[in-house]
């Protein structure tokens, strides 16, 4: 962090914990959704549209600082995002999506289609039935945001120049009562609503 953290009092014990382990390289992901420590308060931590993680209002600039923090994080049913560690767990914002899909592999073409997104962290997605992707309309411009199930029910969302290299791969596929609009990837075709064209 800009701001030396580590010796920072206001993190709770869980955290300190974690950040001190956060150049060890550890990439392992934790079961955060077996746990269900109790709930500690919210801390000013701020993942931005943009990928970057916030705390205190400052960058964290130790990418393996945020790798830690994101093998711990989790959303929950009541749709906020949380740190979960075995005893302690703690609210954060997140602006959109807490990773962003930042490279696209394109394996065949048509039905035959796989595609797979590395996320800015590191996380290699095979789109499928596990990983599923869906659409929403962005407010402000209008276009399309895709977004990758990534684990639990935290989402990639694809970066700009990424929808566009999603956008060449829309196709249109037919079904019973017409056609519908999408993309094709591991044997399932993931549809745009109507309303989104």
């Amino acid at each position: 962090m800009t701001t030396d953290a580590q010796t920072d009092a206001s993190l709770p014990e869980g955290l300190k914990a974690l950040m001190s382990r956060a150049d060890a390289k550890d990439k392992t992901l934790r079961p955060v959704d077996k746990w269900n420590p109790p709930f500690c308060g919210d801390l000013d931590i701020r993942i931005a549209r943009d990928g970057t993680w916030y705390y205190l209002g400052s960058p964290i600039g130790r990418k393996p600082l945020v790798e830690l923090f994101a093998s711990v994080l989790r959303k929950d049913e009541d749709g906020k995002h949380y740190l979960v560690t075995p005893v302690e767990k703690i609210g954060i914002t997140v602006e959109d999506a807490p990773l962003l899909a930042v490279e696209m592999a394109v394996e065949g073409e048509g039905t035959a289609q796989t595609l797979t997104v590395r996320s800015n962290l590191g996380d290699l997605i095979r789109i499928g039935k596990d990983h599923p992707l869906r659409f929403e309309m962005e407010a402000e411009s209008g276009g399309l945001k895709p977004y990758v199930l990534v684990r639990g029910r935290l989402e990639a969302l694809f970066t700009r120049a990424l929808m566009y290299q999603l956008a060449d791969l829309i196709a249109e596929h037919t079904v019973s009562n017409g056609t519908e609009t999408g993309v094709w990837s591991s044997g399932q075709f993931f549809a745009l609503d109507p309303d989104l064209l």
